[in-house]
């Protein structure tokens, strides 16, 4: 069974930052799959946020999060990172870790179904 495991969630005041983590237990490695980190705010649909190659090599970030959030990894501790800097009140949501076992060394995916599981989320919320 895999599962990952996301942390690092918290209330912060507009303009702070936080670090979210995702590390996979259950699982040996997942050094060679595609990540990505998604959100949904209450009321509207799941969406991409910033995604990552196995490689690392590549990264794709949704447009309203360009400039202040930045995605990494670590394959040798096996946990994916997102940096959120400047963070704003429409930031807030729950944050989920994807992984899609399966893709190229740059690929990079930004569609919920191109996902095969998830986590169970974290709560970010952003005061004004």
């Amino acid at each position: 069974q895999v599962q990952l495991v996301e942390s690092g969630g918290g209330l912060v005041q507009a303009g702070g930052s936080l670090r979210l983590s995702c590390a996979p237990s259950g699982r040996p490695s997942f050094s060679r799959s595609a990540m990505g980190w998604f959100r949904q705010a209450p009321g509207k649909e799941r969406e991409i946020v910033a995604a990552i190659s196995w490689s690392g090599s590549s990264t794709y970030y949704a447009d309203s999060v360009k400039g202040r959030f930045t995605i990494s990894r670590d394959n040798v501790k096996n946990t994916v990172y997102l940096q959120m800097n400047s963070l704003k009140p429409e930031d807030t949501a729950v944050y989920y870790c994807a992984v899609r076992l399966a893709g190229t060394p740059s690929g990079t995916y930004y569609q919920r179904n191109d996902y095969d599981y998830w986590g169970q989320g974290t709560q970010v919320t952003v005061s004004s």
